[in-house]
């Protein structure tokens, strides 16, 4: 890894954590419109910035979780799964929408295991959880994509010529 990419990825931690922060008290629990989602995008762009993602998201959880320890193994591990799925899906997946559209499905299903985490450590009910936190979950995945695809033609400006765009 370069200095650059280890800087990248410095900074998407950095804002990640700031951006959580800001939002703590709508980013935790069974109602959750973690803003800072929306930075799981940058991933569509360069696989190698799920590092900067997932040390964004362990920090947060770190810092600012009324669940510490639950969220420092769920949290970070629905990160890093959600983020696998969307990298291994980029083999067969070429067009910029159609990445931030299974990167948006990939986050919002596996927000299974945040509804597990907070069953095992609130008591809250599992299916209702799952459906309040994926509901929140998509929508800000879903309204990110598109303030994440003009940052994405900054960032990887190759992905965006019209040959690749339309494979």
């Amino acid at each position: 890894m370069n200095v650059r990419t280890m800087a990248t990825n410095g900074l998407i931690a950095a804002v990640y954590i700031a951006v959580t922060a800001l939002i703590q008290p709508f980013g935790f629990t069974n109602i959750q419109f973690r803003v800072s989602e929306l930075l799981n995008h940058l991933v569509v762009f360069r696989p190698t910035y799920a590092i900067g993602i997932v040390l964004g998201v362990f920090f947060a959880n770190l810092f600012f979780s009324p669940i510490v320890a639950y969220d420092l193994v769920f949290g970070v591990g629905q990160s890093v799964l959600a983020l696998l799925i969307t990298i291994v899906s980029m083999r067969y997946v070429k067009n910029v929408w159609a990445r931030m559209a299974v990167n948006t499905l990939s986050f919002t299903v596996t927000m299974g295991l945040i509804a597990l985490e907070l069953k095992l450590a609130l008591g809250l009910p599992f299916w209702l959880t799952w459906l309040t936190t994926a509901i929140g979950e998509f929508v800000v995945m879903a309204l990110g994509a598109p303030i994440m695809y003009a940052v994405g033609r900054r960032l990887a400006p190759e992905l965006f010529n019209s040959s690749h765009q339309n494979r």
